[in-house]
């Protein structure tokens, strides 16, 4: 493994279904930091699909999570990473000590239609930018 991949940080992104909020987050850090962090969700409960409300709503962005598959939440991802955010699960994720955790309290779009999840992906995507320029110092 080379040194800059060495470098590279990790995010985690765990919610219950790991089919809306976590998917969305995964989506957006993926495509706004070019490649510069790994990213992975699971969720404590996966759900059989994707939330379609939630994929419509990315790719009104011109992002595609259509291919994406509900992951289910395993002690390696969070081992693996360096940030675990956390949605909604509760106490369903492991803690180990030298990771950084965050709870983002963001209203659950299962069940809901686009136009209720606009404004949980407008919020996902203000935290991401805000996520990717305390890990990346000189990205702008």
């Amino acid at each position: 493994m080379s040194t800059e991949t060495a470098k590279k940080p990790s995010v985690l992104f765990v919610c219950v279904h790991n089919a809306g909020r976590s998917q969305m987050a995964a989506a957006f850090l993926t495509t706004l930091s070019k490649g510069r962090i790994e990213v992975r969700s699971a969720g404590s409960q996966p759900a059989d699909k994707v939330n379609p409300a939630a994929v419509e709503a990315m790719a009104e962005l011109g992002i595609d999570m259509s291919a994406e598959i509900p992951k289910v939440l395993t002690t390696e991802a969070v081992k693996e990473s360096d940030v675990v955010i956390t949605m909604g699960c509760g106490d369903t994720c492991p803690i180990f000590p030298g990771k950084r955790y965050e709870d983002w309290e963001l209203e659950d779009p299962a069940g809901q239609g686009v136009e209720s999840v606009r404004p949980i992906r407008d919020e996902i995507k203000s935290r991401i930018e805000d996520l990717i320029a305390s890990l990346t110092p000189t990205a702008k």
